[in-house]
């Protein structure tokens, strides 16, 4: 990655939300992205703990500016679903305004879970550009874990949410996701250009990124070579 580029990894119950146990056994990773030279950052998917992640930036002389989020769940963007509720871009705002980038077509889902205003949200088409300083962020739409699931693209770096693991992918029995959305999503991403470094949603495997190459060589999700073979083992 460039030298200008500011960009943390960091995993819930280790690097944040420490002690909390839903954190702990979620294993979601947040992202710290930004522009050294202006001290512009945004962060990707905060829940659990959003003082400590603004806490982490303030140390690191940094300036929160937006959001961006993957998609709806409450493990990432935080919000009340399926029973349970979890602080995040609610609780974000509260402490500082800024807007919370996200699909399109996860504009109402966003703001049903969180609670949100709808002024509090940014749309993005497929391939639009968010700039956080000089640094740039390509939204990537990549339904199929959820109807408006979203993938940044940097640099060097594909943050992919829930919808690529390392190892396998988001489920899609969840409400709004669509397996056949999702298998084209993967075969997006196993198309894109150069061999960016996949930074996924959880750490849901032994390493915490590994390059597209051999993500596409070694997940159980990119074997099946046509929508039939991917319904056969995955949709059924």
């Amino acid at each position: 990655m460039s030298e200008r580029l500011y960009f943390r990894q960091l995993l819930a119950g280790r690097d944040y939300a420490v002690g909390d146990q839903i954190a702990t056994q979620m294993r979601n990773f947040s992202y710290l992205i930004g522009d050294r030279e202006t001290g512009e950052a945004m962060v990707v998917d905060p829940a659990y703990a959003v003082d400590d992640l603004l806490g982490l930036l303030d140390d690191d002389g940094m300036r929160l500016t937006g959001v961006l989020a993957t998609h709806y769940h409450p493990d990432h963007v935080g919000g009340d679903m399926m029973g349970f509720s979890l602080p995040g871009v609610a609780e974000l705002l509260a402490r500082k305004q800024v807007p919370i980038h996200v699909a399109d077509a996860e504009q109402e889902w966003v703001r049903r879970v969180t609670g949100v205003s709808g002024t509090d949200l940014v749309a993005h088409d497929h391939d639009d550009t968010v700039a956080i300083g000089a640094i740039e962020v390509r939204t990537l739409h990549t339904p199929g874990h959820t109807p408006g699931s979203q993938c940044f693209l940097l640099d060097d770096a594909l943050i992919a949410g829930d919808t690529l693991f390392l190892d396998g992918c988001g489920r899609t029995d969840l409400p709004g996701g669509d397996a056949d959305a999702l298998y084209g999503s993967l075969q997006q991403l196993a198309g894109l250009s150069g061999d960016p470094v996949v930074y996924p949603g959880h750490m849901y495997s032994a390493e915490p990124s590994a390059n597209l190459s051999h993500v596409r060589e070694t997940n159980v999700v990119f074997r099946p070579r046509s929508l039939a073979e991917w319904r056969q083992i995955f949709a059924g």
